[in-house]
């Protein structure tokens, strides 16, 4: 009785758990490309919100573009920045982003 049970002990060890490790493994993986996948989703709907025109790609004249940054309270670089947060590249070349006046930091009446 004692032989047979340390053949099953064996087969166990040799066979299934190397079989129930794998399937483990396996399943971390699925369940880690199902997260990447999503987060990959996501990327790409924020992407497609980075397409918006910038307003003078929308035909408007400098004027016109600095009428709505007026009634915006920003200019049209800030409203239309990438996702993540960065400048496009056509801003950064644009007479209007490379026209704009510098702001100038507004300094409280306290004084120390």
């Amino acid at each position: 009785m004692s032989t047979i049970f340390i053949m099953m002990i064996g087969i166990f060890l040799r066979f299934l758990a190397p079989l129930i490790l794998t399937m483990l493994i396996l399943h971390f993986l699925k369940r880690l490309d199902d997260r990447w996948q999503a987060e990959s989703e996501n990327d790409q709907a924020l992407k497609a919100s980075d397409d918006m025109p910038c307003w003078k790609e929308q035909g408007l004249s400098i004027d016109e573009i600095k009428l709505r940054a007026e009634k915006n309270k920003q200019p049209c670089w800030q409203t239309y920045r990438l996702s993540n947060g960065f400048l496009r590249e056509v801003c950064l070349t644009c007479e209007v982003y490379l026209a704009a006046s510098v702001p100038v930091p507004q300094h409280s009446s306290v004084h120390l």
